[in-house]
C-alpha cells in the first residue's frame, strides 16, 4: 500500500516526535520498510513534516488508525443513539393520550 502525500507528511512529524518506526508502520498498516525509506529519504524527497498539533495521539498502536476510526465511529453512533432516545422521550411527553 503506498502511502499518500498527507501520510507521509505525518509520518516525518511522527519521526520527529521521536515515535518507533515500527509503531509508525503499524498505525499506517504498512511494512515497517515503507517507513525507513522515509525516515532514509528515499521516498518523500520535498515534502515537509507534519505540525504536532496536526498528529495522531504517539503510539503504541494496537491496531492501527483503524482502531481509532472505529472508536470514532463508534462515538459518534453513541451520540446519535442517545439524541433519538432524548427525541423518543421528547414525543413520548408531548403526545395526547388516546
Amino acid at each position: 500500500m503506498a502511502l499518500s502525500e498527507a501520510e507521509i507528511a505525518t509520518v516525518k512529524g511522527m519521526l520527529l516526535r521521536g515515535d518507533r518506526q515500527h509503531d509508525i508502520a503499524a498505525y499506517f498498516g504498512v511494512n515497517g520498510g515503507r517507513i525507513a525509506e522515509i525516515s532514509t529519504g528515499q521516498r518523500g524527497v520535498g515534502i515537509s513534516a507534519s505540525p504536532a498539533d496536526d498528529l495522531p495521539p504517539a503510539g503504541p498502536y494496537m491496531a492501527g488508525r483503524s482502531a481509532l476510526r472505529a472508536r470514532d465511529t463508534l462515538i459518534a453512533l453513541r451520540d446519535l443513539i442517545e439524541q433519538a432516545i432524548g427525541d423518543i422521550d421528547l414525543y413520548e411527553q408531548t403526545e395526547e393520550p388516546r
